[in-house]
């Protein structure tokens, strides 16, 4: 989970260089990728909160919120700031115990306590850190006993003054299967939300691996447009994005080849066609009227009732945005309109983006779920 401004910071797997050391490791707990920093993370609007946030919490001392809910779809920089996190408060704090793993390793360290009767070992090791981080905490939902300990360990630790970190793929309020009792408690942290990235993040991160990349191959050429076509063509995935960056790479450097935007087509073709079927103008008029409560057929019809017309603005603007497809297609999908008045809707919601957080929130929700 952005993706600018021009600080580096990029998504959860984003580095398209060649893996660094993974010797960095927090005590007992889950690797560390050294790749993983605030230095190279992208920050653009939709993650510059949670970019924020983590960096207050990697400083230590008293940050006013606890646990640091981290949420958001693949890709969109939720583990890569976890470790940035932990990268730079040991830094800060070189005595300090953290504690990074997944919500997966837990349970597993749970069960095997449990069997080899080390349960009072398990529970000291999680209650003496000066920091836990645990990713992706929806994997617990449903196991009963799990969430129990994890409960309980929890609490010993925002009892203590100890800092929690925590990621997920959506809200606490939204994963199912978890204690209403845990979702209260994670609820009294910060809960940020890591949006779908936009364009100008996507090219910013684009652009910053490229350099990164241009610093170990002088002679890389990259022709006009091509990081800009990308960008608006990979929306999903910024580990899907950055694949495909690293395949024009390994391109232009084994056969030495200038990465035109003709070759970047042909050489990238089946990510661009995946992309593509990823998302449909039928599937975004669906859920745009779902989220609305319109009925779909008014999003070909000619009401003009701001309670109709608004959402199939958003739908037109969705259907810019997330699919390839031309303004006079997009208009022959919305009743045969002209595409100016395409051409209008979507620079309508470019307007409210700038100045309405509730459509800013609606959009990104609506991407959540068109992407999911």
């Amino acid at each position: 989970a952005a993706r600018p401004s021009a600080q580096a910071t990029a998504p959860a797997g984003q580095p398209a260089e060649a893996p660094t050391t993974r010797a960095a490791r927090t005590d007992l707990g889950a690797p560390l990728d050294s790749r993983f920093t605030f230095g190279n993370f992208i920050v653009g609007k939709p993650n510059e909160l949670a970019h924020a946030a983590a960096r207050r919490v990697a400083e230590g001392g008293p940050v006013g919120f606890n646990p640091l809910f981290l949420y958001g779809g693949v890709g969109l920089g939720k583990t890569h700031l976890m470790h940035a996190i932990a990268h730079d408060y040991q830094a800060r704090h070189p005595s300090a115990q953290v504690l990074y793993l997944s919500a997966e390793q837990f349970m597993y360290r749970f069960v095997q306590a449990l069997r080899e009767s080390s349960i009072m070992d398990f529970k000291s090791m999680f209650r003496n850190v000066n920091m836990l981080m645990v990713d992706d905490v929806q994997f617990i939902a449903g196991k009963d006993s799990t969430q129990e300990e994890f409960f309980h360990t929890f609490n010993a630790l925002v009892d203590q003054g100890k800092q929690i970190v925590i990621s997920a793929d959506r809200a606490p309020a939204e994963i199912k299967g978890l204690e209403e009792r845990i979702k209260s408690r994670l609820s009294c942290g910060l809960i940020v939300d890591l949006h779908p990235t936009t364009y100008e993040l996507r090219l910013g991160i684009l652009q910053s691996k490229t350099q990164a990349f241009r610093a170990q191959q002088p002679d890389l050429e990259i022709g006009a447009g091509v990081l800009e076509f990308l960008a608006h063509r990979i929306t999903t995935n910024v580990r899907v994005l950055e694949g495909a960056l690293q395949r024009l790479f390994a391109h232009a450097s084994l056969l030495r080849r200038e990465i035109t935007l003709e070759v970047a087509q042909e050489c990238l073709a089946d990510i661009l066609r995946t992309n593509d079927r990823k998302i449909n103008i039928d599937d975004i008029q669906r859920k745009v009227a779902e989220h609305y409560n319109i009925r779909l057929a008014d999003m070909m019809g000619p009401k003009r009732a701001r309670n109709v017309a608004r959402p199939r603005q958003i739908a037109m603007y969705l259907s810019k945005q997330l699919t390839s497809r031309s303004l006079p297609e997009i208009g022959r999908r919305f009743g045969g309109r002209d595409h100016t008045t395409i051409m209008h809707g979507v620079r309508k919601i470019e307007e409210l983006l700038v100045e309405d957080s509730a459509m800013v929130e609606d959009i990104a929700v609506l991407k959540r779920m068109l992407e999911a």
